[in-house]
């Protein structure tokens, strides 16, 4: 595949970073957008939870056709995922942090960038959820699960306002996934990679939708590790 230029919101770290690496050799221009200093790319600093940081990436992106939005990032509160989280005790910067950056951002960059993505000719938005944002899935973290069932309902809701358009939109719900930190996890619990999901095989989940011509959207994919909670 060949593209003219790719954004990966969320670049420094993780599922975001290994998106850049995959796609950096893909594209004339990939826009790596995070907070702090990213390898791969065109380095765009920006703090996207915040009206600023959305313009920032606006105007590095300039006249230019945008392919494919890729929204890989995401927090959680503290202690979240370990027997330390309490809702109680979570803080209200916490809870507002989280919401911002995993729901009231994404809405804001894709509307911010609708014009570059109709620049091009086949543009694609790819949002990173999370099975934490399914029905019954059994997570405590209040505040994360809240946005990722938040994304969900954006991604049905623009595939409607998007469809005359042809601009496919996705939202991607991956178990654990394993990025060499989440890997460094399971091995602190005594647990295998068999809980994770392969870095590789989501990978090539971004490529099938990215391949797709603007006559087909998938608008949704649950992907539990094998052995892994949700499958």
């Amino acid at each position: 595949m060949s593209f003219k230029t790719i954004l990966v919101a969320g670049a420094s770290r993780g599922i975001g970073l290994a998106v850049a690496e995959h796609f950096i050799d893909q594209c004339a221009r990939l826009l790596a957008v995070s907070r702090i200093v990213t390898p791969v790319g065109e380095w765009v600093q920006a703090d996207l939870s915040d009206l600023a940081g959305i313009e920032t990436v606006v105007t590095a992106i300039g006249d230019d056709s945008l392919d494919a939005l890729l929204y890989m990032g995401g927090t959680w509160e503290t202690h979240a995922f370990t027997p330390q989280y309490r809702f109680e005790a979570c803080s209200d910067e916490d809870i507002v942090r989280v919401i911002a950056v995993n729901l009231v951002a994404p809405i804001r960059l894709v509307k911010a960038l609708l014009p570059a993505l109709r620049r091009s000719d086949n543009p694609k938005i790819i949002f990173m959820g999370a099975l934490s944002g399914r029905d019954n899935f059994p997570g405590r973290e209040v505040a994360n699960s809240a946005s990722k069932f938040g994304l969900r309902g954006v991604v049905h809701s623009l595939r409607e306002e998007l469809r005359s358009q042809q601009i496919g939109i996705t939202v991607i719900n991956p178990g654990n996934v394993g990025t060499p930190e989440v890997l460094a996890d399971l091995a602190a619990e005594n647990l295998t990679g068999s809980e994770a999901i392969p870095l590789s095989d989501l990978l090539r989940i971004l490529d099938c939708i990215l391949s797709l011509s603007r006559a087909t959207c998938i608008k949704e994919i649950d992907v539990p590790a094998m052995l892994g909670e949700g499958a």
